[in-house]
């Protein structure tokens, strides 16, 4: 499969935010978000086998194992290069757009399912039948640039009952000011989690492979 980066780090987002992570991030989208900061992945790579992937995993010590991209679910093969790190003992997260069907994946991965708010500009594109296959260990992101996004979100929450799943609010980095999308979460009372993107600012955000 084509892979852009395999790196060790901290995990920047989700509930996993501050744990030492190996990221393997694939190579390819099939969405352009209007904010995406990882356009880097769209093309180039490297073809490895899913033995070779491992093998660079296995050079880092943490335990936690994110597959990213692009767009991890268009490799084909990552439904069992997932499985065969589970087997290995890693755990294993997966951040997805929510437009590929995620019913592929073992039901031990972490699902991290973006739904795409219309600033994306790829809201058309949500496959709404993946929540039929989310469970109460996965979680579902909301990246949100301005007010029309939070409302839609809050629709969206409550449209299909998703208040019992882990649900994370963040920011458009450098759209939304931080402190006005926790105003409005406050003002709701929503059950959510918000998030920043902790490596942005630890590191420069453009910077890869941290």
């Amino acid at each position: 499969m084509r892979i852009t980066e395999i790196y060790q780090s901290i995990q920047g987002e989700s509930s996993y935010a501050g744990l030492p992570c190996i990221f393997i991030r694939t190579t390819g989208c099939d969405l352009r978000c209007k904010w995406c900061d990882s356009e880097f992945a769209f093309y180039g790579g490297e073809t490895l086998s899913i033995a070779q992937i491992i093998e660079q995993v296995k050079k880092f010590p943490a335990n936690l194992v994110e597959l990213t991209g692009g767009e991890p679910l268009l490799q084909k093969d990552i439904p069992k290069l997932a499985l065969e790190l589970l087997e290995l003992g890693y755990q294993v997260l997966i951040e997805t757009g929510g437009h590929r069907d995620i019913s592929v994946l073992d039901k031990r991965v972490i699902k991290i399912m973006d739904l795409k708010c219309p600033a994306s500009e790829e809201c058309d594109k949500n496959l709404w039948s993946n929540l039929e296959f989310l469970t109460f260990q996965d979680e579902i992101k909301f990246v949100i640039a301005d007010r029309k996004d939070y409302e839609w979100a809050k629709e969206v929450i409550e449209k299909y009952s998703l208040k019992t799943f882990k649900l994370l609010f963040s920011c458009v980095y450098g759209s939304l000011e931080p402190k006005l999308l926790v105003e409005w979460i406050l003002s709701d009372a929503l059950p959510v989690r918000f998030q920043l993107q902790m490596h942005k600012f630890i590191w420069p955000p453009q910077e890869r492979g941290v």
